[in-house]
């Protein structure tokens, strides 16, 4: 009875690492200075997007969606949810706009998430860089920096197709440098 308590303790303290990972790797001033990817509020937000999608990919492609993979992912994606809250009333929006703010976030969130996961999966690699114009760069002809990034997040896949599972749901995850992809 009592280690119950424990092992939810131990899992949600590795989930609150495992997404403390996410938002640092997200921060990389790479992204920003030699991606081009906007130093905004709404750039850094579509960079922590990218990182926890890469991260639920990798779930979903070990656990098929199913068993402690999936309520691993769920509740990553929950803590991500308290952490945009906590932003939004941190920099002053009201408590009666922050729920209609948070379902424009979850809006974007899935909208995002469907679209790379589709890129991930299309014979084409020019959808993620198409994908990430559009969600990152805000235009529409393919960005010098969404052909970086979408090789890093393809790189990203890879290195994580190589990580011990055991460690990911313990909360440790390795991300390539940004820096060392060209």
């Amino acid at each position: 009875m009592i280690l119950r308590h424990f092992r939810s303790y131990s899992s949600g303290r590795s989930i609150r690492d495992l997404y403390g990972m996410i938002v640092a790797q997200a921060r990389a001033p790479a992204f920003y200075s030699a991606y081009g990817v906007p130093d905004t509020v709404q750039g850094r937000f579509d960079l922590i997007v990218l990182h926890l999608v890469l991260v639920l990919e990798r779930l979903d492609a070990r656990g098929a969606g199913a068993g402690a993979e999936r309520g691993f992912g769920q509740k990553l994606f929950d803590i991500f949810c308290r952490d945009l809250d906590g932003n939004l009333r941190e920099m002053g929006v009201g408590d009666l706009a922050v729920p209609k703010r948070m379902r424009a976030f979850g809006e974007a969130f899935y909208g995002r998430q469907a679209a790379y996961h589709a890129a991930f999966t299309a014979p084409d690699d020019r959808e993620l860089e198409k994908a990430l114009t559009r969600n990152i760069f805000d235009g529409t002809d393919i960005a010098p920096g969404a052909v970086r990034l979408a090789r890093y997040a393809r790189a990203a896949l890879r290195q994580f197709e190589l990580q011990d599972e055991t460690a990911l749901l313990g909360g440790e995850i390795a991300f390539p440098k940004p820096e060392a992809v060209a």
